[in-house]
């Protein structure tokens, strides 16, 4: 039996929580840019809980911006999908599985475009949702000329000028645009391209007025660790009692903050502020929490737990002695040289979901996969609290210190295939992926010592836009910590052959 609207009666609600049938007549209020799992996580689970409660009233009408793959499973099951949560909440377990119907149709950019277009005519049309990618939010100057235009910026203005002549350009008709793309100030960003696009098309001032005046491009900020379909989803659908091919996986924990005011709160039927969908008037509180406690504590981590033998986040908080070093690093040292004003309570709370988040038991988050860019990841989330916590403190952070070293063990490179570099730990090859590998794989092999590595990492400030030698102690202290890891891990300053298995592991 597959999830439907004429099966959901036959479901066990005992198993899984399921949609009042009033919902399926509820208007269209929403626009979504987006089929992601992000999106059906997270917005349109916010969507879903107020409809439920009685808070919303209104159904979301997706746009399905790439081509590959098409919308036959949303058809199929009259685009119910199941959310499955699974964590740790308070400290306890949960297993929550509810059927999300906050979205009513979907609709292809490419080959549904008048119907899209026709969406704008919905009086009662309030919002527009996108996730289009950080690079779906780019100016594209072929959108002036193309029909169906092709960027998200450019079918975005097109659907506005649409809405804009169906309505006479009434104040009542703007709507709330709400980008969850992860670039900082996406909603100022997107509306700078969406008015450059219209000034290049040589839209009427009238039009520009009423997208400046009577439309609001608002930044947010999501977080929420959506894996998407599980690999035991067989197992699962056994459980539940029925199909569903657009299940996902989901971790207790939400946040969207919207930035925006008293008017902005007020229109916003879905906000929940006990759950994590709020308005709020600085968005940059949420950002740094986001960015220091969980981010960079990421990144302190990372290359500490590659070399303990850790493969997920998961597996190094069961150990014992490693779970101590992300709470003393996150309570002793990144919380209190957060550098933003942030009251005490609201950082404590925040950590506390994150080292809970961390031992999520469900979640696969790999080390190697959080290593990605690792040296721009460490210079824009860690370097800013080493030295604000130098400068408030007045002391190295010994955590961080070790932290940084673990980072810069990591990134010694022992072979480059073509563009591709890699590392080489316990005889087992890791890739590097990172803007800075050509670097480290040259101040690894023609240095003489760990000393003369951390200077040369240290001394680097075309990378870090400063000389962080002039940090005192921190040279020294890196050094030391650099020598312990070398003996505990038995790493050498010389790397070794491959043997034939490794170099295989390359081909694949």
């Amino acid at each position: 039996m597959r999830v439907s609207k004429t099966t959901i009666q036959q479901i066990d609600s005992s198993k899984v929580a399921l949609p009042a049938q009033e919902i399926f007549g509820l208007p269209e209020k929403v626009l979504q840019f987006g089929t992601g799992v992000l999106l059906r996580g997270l917005p349109d689970y916010f969507i879903d809980k107020a409809n439920n409660e009685n808070r919303f009233g209104g159904r979301v009408v997706v746009v399905k911006s790439t081509d590959h793959g098409d919308t036959s499973a949303f058809e199929q099951q009259d685009n119910l999908y199941t959310i499955c949560t699974r964590g740790i909440e308070n400290g306890q377990p949960v297993e929550r599985n509810t059927i999300n119907a906050s979205i009513s149709r979907v609709l292809s950019a490419k080959s549904d475009w008048a119907a899209i277009l026709q969406c704008s005519h919905n009086a009662q049309l309030q919002f527009v949702i996108s996730n289009t990618t950080e690079v779906g939010i780019q100016l594209q100057v072929a959108d002036v000329q193309n029909e169906v235009p092709v960027s998200f910026p450019g079918r975005l203005l097109a659907f506005l000028q649409e809405r804009y002549h169906a309505f006479n350009g009434t104040a009542e008709s703007g709507l709330i645009i709400l980008p969850t793309e992860l670039i900082s100030n996406n909603g100022s960003v997107l509306q700078s391209i969406v008015l450059e696009l219209a000034q290049l098309k040589n839209a009427d001032a009238t039009f520009i007025h009423w997208l400046q005046t009577h439309n609001r491009f608002c930044n947010t900020l999501v977080d929420r660790i959506v894996p998407g379909k599980p690999n035991n989803i067989n197992v699962i659908q056994q459980a539940l009692g029925y199909q569903d091919e657009l299940l996902i996986e989901a971790e207790p924990f939400t946040l969207w903050a919207i930035e925006g005011d008293a008017d902005i709160s007020q229109r916003i039927g879905f906000q929940d502020k006990a759950a994590g969908c709020i308005v709020v008037k600085d968005l940059n509180v949420y950002r740094e929490l986001k960015l220091r406690l969980l981010n960079a504590t990421h990144s302190f981590c990372c290359g500490l737990a590659f070399f303990n033998g850790f493969p997920t986040v998961a597996s190094a908080m069961q150990d014992e002695d490693f779970r101590g070093f992300v709470q003393a690093l996150l309570y002793n040292e990144i919380a209190p040289a957060i550098p933003y004003p942030i009251n005490t309570t609201e950082i404590t709370r925040f950590a506390d979901a994150v080292m809970e988040r961390f031992a999520n038991p469900y979640l696969k988050h790999y080390w190697i996969n959080i290593s990605l860019q690792y040296s721009l990841k460490f210079k824009a989330r860690c370097i800013p609290l080493l030295k604000n916590h130098i400068a408030t403190k007045g002391q190295l952070p010994p955590n961080m210190v070790k932290g940084f070293a673990a980072y810069i063990a990591f990134m010694k490179v022992t072979e480059q295939k073509n563009n591709d570099y890699y590392g080489l730990f316990n005889q087992i090859t890791y890739p590097i992926q990172d803007s800075e590998a050509a670097f480290f794989k040259e101040t690894w092999q023609s240095a003489d010592s760990t000393a003369t590595v951390a200077k040369a990492v240290l001394a680097n400030s075309t990378f870090w836009n400063e000389d962080l030698l002039s940090i005192s102690g921190l040279l020294e202290a890196i050094t030391e910590q650099l020598n312990k890891l070398f003996t505990q891990h038995g790493l050498t300053m010389t790397s070794p052959e491959l043997s034939q298995k490794e170099t295989a592991y390359h081909e694949q």
